[in-house]
């Protein structure tokens, strides 16, 4: 009898296509769930961009909910001769500034030598600086310590000196210079040894081998014709919530000035508006139903993100006492439209922003009696903040989709397992059809030649 090799050759039947068209009936189920499946981490997705969209919008809330942001300040002046920066602890006001002297830092050179490969002696320099509690810092020179070595042995000893070498028409000098201004930092040298005398200087009387460079200085100013001294050219504590760093000397006064940062407050305010526009946007595609072509936005009907929608229309859309002047977020220039997104009147609002303390009323004011009184900013935080949440709409809504997606991914599994199974059934049924087929093929083929003998001999 003979042996079936292939699926089929024993019956003559294409036994494999036969299969493979009974298995594709059998795998519909499967092709239905794994598009469902597909659509469900596609609303995944979705749900995502929208909570991250929340999320912008929530932090542009934060901003405008803040009491310090309004008091954000900007400063002006009328000569790069003093720059200034400005906080939120500053106050709108102006001030004249007269630069009599920087400050500066002392640096003394040694004498020349050959080069920076040139060795100078051995024994041990010390560095002292005149600021109040500081501590002698000790350097070693061996004999073999090039002028470059030394150097480096200098900067690396934490002295606050910083050494470097200076290659003149004369040869190479090393040069000492505090690493602070001020009559505070200046620093004397002492040495012991051999060859060192060079490196000597003594602040207090300003001798030694090494030469005075740039003596120590503070800087001398004048604010409102009020005397100021310092060890930096860098005024932080002069004035509550300003800097003023001196760059050059004048001859006449400086205007420096401290306003409010309309700019950026006016920038933040659009910033939010923006937030809130792509959000409403990212929701309107996702829940929208085209009549004309029939499709649906992949959470189209989705109660949870539709709420969303319409929680923050509602809030937006309501009037706060939190203001004497503005009620509503229109009255200052913040305009809904009907596709949904939040507009920004830049004339209206220029107009509010010189109004500051209301418009700051209006967006971080806050009760803890009444939540009517509460500006926008704060009760835009707290709504996106609960939608946000672990418990909130979004997260639920999310982790829903999240247990709905496993439960398609677990019946897919099963569903394979029984069409492996399946398959493995019909490969077995017809493999012994095959079987059976052969041995009747085989027995008729016997038969007539059996036939065909008994004719013959006949």
């Amino acid at each position: 009898m003979a042996t079936i090799s292939s699926l089929g050759v024993g019956s003559g039947l294409d036994a494999s296509s036969i299969i493979t068209q009974l298995m594709a009936i059998e795998k519909q189920p499967l092709t239905n769930l794994q598009t469902a499946g597909s659509k469900i981490q596609t609303q995944i997705s979705e749900v995502g961009k929208i909570k991250s969209a929340v999320s912008t919008l929530n932090d542009a809330a934060a901003k405008l909910a803040s009491s310090d942001f309004w008091k954000t300040t900007t400063g002006s002046s009328s000569s790069s001769a003093v720059s200034i920066t400005t906080s939120s602890s500053a106050s709108a006001a102006g001030y004249s500034v007269q630069v009599s002297s920087l400050a500066r830092a002392q640096t003394i050179a040694a004498p020349a030598v050959a080069s920076s490969t040139a060795t100078l002696g051995a024994g041990t320099l010390t560095l002292q600086s005149a600021a109040s509690g500081s501590t002698p810092v000790a350097v070693t020179i061996e004999a073999t310590d090039t002028l470059a070595a030394i150097r480096d042995k200098i900067n690396s000893a934490g002295a606050g000196v910083t050494a470097s070498i200076l290659n003149d028409g004369s040869g190479a000098r090393l040069m000492m210079r505090s690493n602070s201004t001020g009559l505070a930092n200046a620093f004397s040298t002492t040495v012991s040894g051999t060859g060192l005398d060079g490196l000597a200087f003594d602040a207090g009387s300003g001798t030694g081998g090494a030469t005075l460079s740039q003596a120590a200085a503070d800087a001398a100013a004048t604010i409102n014709n009020l005397p100021i001294t310092s060890a930096s050219n860098t005024l932080a504590d002069v004035l509550d919530g300003v800097t003023l760093t001196l760059n050059a000397e004048t001859i006449d006064a400086v205007t420096v000035s401290v306003a409010a940062d309309t700019e950026t407050l006016k920038k933040k305010i659009e910033d939010f508006a923006t937030a809130y526009s792509a959000l409403a946007a990212l929701i309107k595609t996702d829940t929208k139903y085209d009549a004309t072509t029939k499709k649906a936005g992949v959470l189209q009907g989705d109660s949870s993100i539709v709420g969303v929608q319409n929680q923050l229309r509602s809030l937006l859309g309501s009037s706060s006492g939190a203001s004497g002047t503005y009620a509503r977020l229109s009255d200052i220039g913040l305009e809904m439209q009907q596709d949904g997104s939040l507009t920004v009147n830049s004339t209206r609002l220029d107009k509010a922003l010189a109004n500051l303390p209301e418009i700051a009323k209006l967006f971080s004011n806050s009760s803890l009696t009444d939540a009517s009184l509460d500006g926008f900013g704060k009760r835009l935080r707290t709504l996106t903040s609960g939608m946000i949440g672990i418990d909130g709409g979004i997260s639920s809504r999310s982790q829903a989709l999240s247990d709905k997606l496993k439960r398609n991914q677990d019946d897919q599994e099963r569903m394979q397992t029984r069409l492996d199974q399946t398959q493995k059934r019909l490969e077995k049924q017809y493999s012994a059809l095959d079987k059976q087929m052969a041995s009747l093929n085989s027995l008729s083929s016997y038969v007539t030649q059996q036939v065909a003998a008994w004719n013959k001999s006949g």
